[in-house]
C-alpha cells in the first residue's frame, strides 16, 4: 500500500502539470508528451474552423474548436502557423476565464490552451495577424486531449489566405462557411459550370483518374462518374481530390483494404436537407450506414449542383485510415458509389464501382475498375437459364402440348409429362444453386428489391416440387384443387422471376442505352407473343379432326419459340459476362 501511495504522489505533479494547460515544451512538436504513449493514428473526431477563408494585416478571425455531440475532450493547444512553417505566429485576444494565452517560438500570447481538466466541448478564440515582410497563407494547428492515453496531435483548419486591402478579401464573409460536425462546406447553387472545372485532363500524368464509363471526360459527358486524386504537398501528404456524376442524392468515393463495402474511409458530396451541397467525410463499419465524423484537415472545398450532376473538389491532408492500414503511401482499392438521399440522409447505394488491383495515390495512373465477380455472373446465369428457358419450357409443355401429345407414352409416362418434369426439376436445382451462390457471396439483403423478389422464388419453386409428389390420383373429387393451385403457383413464380431478373440486370447494366434492360424487355415481349400464340392455337385446334396437322403445328410453334428463347438468352448471357469489364 506504501507503494501505491508513494507512485500516486508522483505522478500527481505530473498529471497536474498537464491538467494546468500550461504547455509550453509542448509548442514545437504539438505533443501533450504523455510518457510512453503516442498520439492516435485515425482522423480526429474534433474540428478547427475559421469564420473567414481570408485574412488582413491587424485584422481578427474568430476560431472555433467543436467536438461532435458524442465526444468531449479536456485539454488542448492551438496556434497559428504558415503553411509549411513551424512557428507560430500573430497573437490571440484575451479570452475567457476557460483559456490562457501562452509563450511560443519566443512570442507572447502566440498561442492558447485549457486552463483546467473539466470536460469541453466547445471554445472559441480570437487571433489577430501581425504585419509580416511577406504574408503568405496560414492555417491553424491544434491537439486535442480526449484523457491521458487518448489524444490527436496537429488537427489543422482550413488555409486562410492573405488579403490586402486593395484584393478585397472580406473582414466576414470568406467562401467557408460555418460547418456542422459532419460537413466541411456547404455552397449555395447555380454554381460555376461544371462540366468545363473538372476533366480527364492530365490523368495519369499528374494525377489519379477512376471513372465510369472507362476514360470518360467528365468536361464532355453529363453521364460520366468521376473521381481523381492530385499530391498538392507530399511534404504535407496534402491531396487534391476531386469528384463528379449524375445523382438525385450523392456521391461518394472511398479506400478500402478490400473489393468489399466495409471498414472504408469515404469522403461523401451529397445534396443536403436545405438543398445544397455538402462535402461529408465518413468511416464504414460493416454494411450499415457509414458513420459521419468531422471533416478534421480539409480545406478549399467546392461544391455544386447542375442540372442532377454533383460536383465536389477539395484538398485534404486526412491521413487514410481503414480497419488494417493507416498511411498516406499505402495502398488502397477505390470505391466510387452513389444513390439517392433523404432530407439530406444518404440512403442505400444504387450503383458502385471499385477498381481492380489496389492504388498509391502518390502515383499518378488510370485506375481500371473491377469486373462482376464470377460468382455472381454464374448466378445470373443460372437464372436467365432457369426461369427464361427451362422453365418456359416446361410451363408450355404442360399446358399447351399435354392435349396434343396424349396417349404417347415413355417409360410407362406420358411424353409431356416426363418433358414437363425434367424441365421444371432444372428450373428448380438450377433456382436453388443460384439463390445459394448468390447470398454466399453478399452475405447480407444490399441490392434493394432483387434479393427479396430471389427469395421469394427460391422458396415457391422449392415448394411447387413438394406439394406435386403429395399431389392427390388423377380420379379424387379435390384433384382439381391441386391442379388450379400448382398453375397458379406456377404464374406467379414466373412473374416474380422476371421481375427479379430485371432488378437484377438494373444492378449491373451500367451501358449508357442500358442494353441489357432492353434486350430483356425483348426476351419477355418474345415470351408473351409465344403465349398467345400457342394459347390460340390451343383453342383452335379443338376444331381439328387430324392428329398429326394439330401436333405439326404445336411443335412448330415451340419449336421458333425455343430457338427465339435460346437467341435471347445467348445474347444476355455475353452481356453478363462483358458487365464491369466494358462499359462504355
Amino acid at each position: 500500500m506504501d507503494h501505491v501511495v508513494l507512485l500516486l504522489v508522483c505522478v500527481a505533479p505530473v498529471v497536474q502539470c498537464y491538467g494546468s494547460g500550461r504547455v509550453m515544451e509542448s509548442c514545437g512538436d504539438m505533443q501533450p508528451h504523455h510518457d510512453g504513449l503516442s498520439p492516435q493514428t485515425g482522423p480526429a473526431p474534433f474540428t478547427v474552423t475559421t469564420d473567414r477563408s481570408h485574412y488582413r494585416l491587424g485584422e481578427a478571425v474568430t476560431v472555433q474548436l467543436q467536438a461532435p455531440s458524442s465526444t468531449r475532450f479536456t485539454g488542448f493547444l492551438l496556434q497559428a502557423r504558415e503553411v509549411g512553417g513551424e512557428s507560430a505566429v500573430g497573437s490571440f485576444a484575451p479570452t475567457a476565464a476557460a483559456v490562457q494565452r501562452l509563450t511560443c517560438s519566443q512570442k507572447p500570447n502566440s498561442a492558447v490552451s485549457h486552463t483546467s481538466a473539466s470536460v469541453k466541448t466547445s471554445i472559441q478564440v480570437t487571433w489577430i495577424s501581425e504585419a509580416p515582410g511577406d504574408p503568405k497563407p496560414i492555417q491553424f494547428h491544434a491537439s486535442f486531449v480526449q484523457n491521458y492515453w487518448t489524444f490527436w496531435v496537429d488537427v489543422r483548419s482550413p488555409a486562410l489566405i492573405f488579403a490586402n486591402n486593395s484584393t478585397g478579401g472580406s473582414s466576414g464573409s470568406g467562401t467557408s462557411l460555418p460547418t456542422t460536425p459532419t460537413m466541411t462546406a456547404t455552397i449555395q447553387k447555380p454554381a460555376p459550370a461544371v462540366l468545363s472545372t473538372i476533366s480527364s485532363a492530365d490523368c495519369g500524368i499528374t494525377k489519379v483518374c477512376f471513372s465510369q464509363p472507362s476514360n470518360c471526360d467528365p468536361s464532355v459527358s453529363a453521364e460520366c462518374y468521376f473521381m481523381s486524386a492530385t499530391i498538392v504537398s507530399p511534404s504535407d501528404a496534402a491531396v487534391r481530390f476531386e469528384m463528379i456524376g449524375p445523382s438525385d442524392g450523392y456521391i461518394s468515393f472511398g479506400f478500402s483494404d478490400d473489393q468489399m463495402m466495409g471498414n472504408d474511409d469515404i469522403y461523401i458530396c451529397g445534396i443536403g436537407s436545405d438543398g445544397l451541397v455538402q462535402v461529408q467525410h465518413a468511416f464504414s463499419t460493416g454494411r450499415t450506414t457509414p458513420q459521419a465524423f468531422p471533416p478534421g484537415n480539409v480545406s478549399d472545398v467546392r461544391a455544386s449542383v447542375q442540372d442532377t450532376v454533383i460536383s465536389c473538389s477539395f484538398t485534404s491532408m486526412n491521413t487514410l485510415s481503414t480497419q488494417r492500414t493507416t498511411g498516406f503511401n499505402k495502398t488502397y482499392y477505390l470505391i466510387f458509389a452513389h444513390g439517392p438521399s433523404s432530407k439530406g440522409q444518404i440512403q442505400i447505394h444504387t450503383d458502385t464501382f471499385i477498381s481492380t488491383d489496389k492504388v498509391d495515390i502518390s502515383t499518378p495512373q488510370l485506375v481500371e475498375k473491377a469486373g462482376l465477380p464470377h460468382i455472381i455472373k454464374a448466378h445470373g446465369a443460372l437464372m436467365l437459364i432457369a426461369w427464361m428457358t427451362t422453365g418456359s419450357l416446361g410451363m408450355m409443355v404442360a399446358r399447351y402440348l399435354k392435349g396434343i401429345a396424349k396417349g404417347r407414352n415413355l417409360w410407362g409416362k406420358d411424353v409431356w409429362f416426363l418433358v414437363h418434369v425434367g424441365a421444371m426439376s432444372v428450373t428448380v436445382v438450377a433456382t436453388i444453386i443460384a439463390f445459394i451462390l448468390a447470398f454466399s457471396y453478399t452475405k447480407d439483403w444490399s441490392g434493394g428489391a432483387h434479393p427479396v423478389l430471389g427469395c421469394l422464388v427460391m422458396v415457391l419453386s422449392f415448394l411447387q416440387p413438394i406439394v406435386a409428389l403429395l399431389r392427390c390420383g388423377s380420379q379424387h373429387p379435390m384433384r382439381f384443387f391441386f391442379n388450379w393451385s400448382h398453375a397458379l403457383n406456377a404464374v406467379v413464380i414466373k412473374a416474380l422471376s422476371v421481375a427479379a431478373i430485371f432488378t437484377g440486370l438494373k444492378l449491373i447494366d451500367s451501358t449508357l442505352d442500358q442494353w441489357l434492360m432492353k434486350v430483356m424487355g425483348g426476351f419477355v415481349g418474345w415470351e408473351a407473343l409465344f403465349f398467345i400464340l400457342l394459347d390460340v392455337h390451343f383453342r383452335w385446334n379443338n376444331s381439328i379432326d387430324t392428329l398429326e396437322s394439330k401436333t405439326m403445328v404445336g411443335i412448330l410453334l415451340m419449336a421458333l419459340f425455343f430457338l427465339g428463347n435460346i437467341t435471347f438468352l445467348v445474347a444476355l448471357l455475353v452481356g453478363i459476362g462483358m458487365s464491369y469489364e466494358e462499359r462504355d
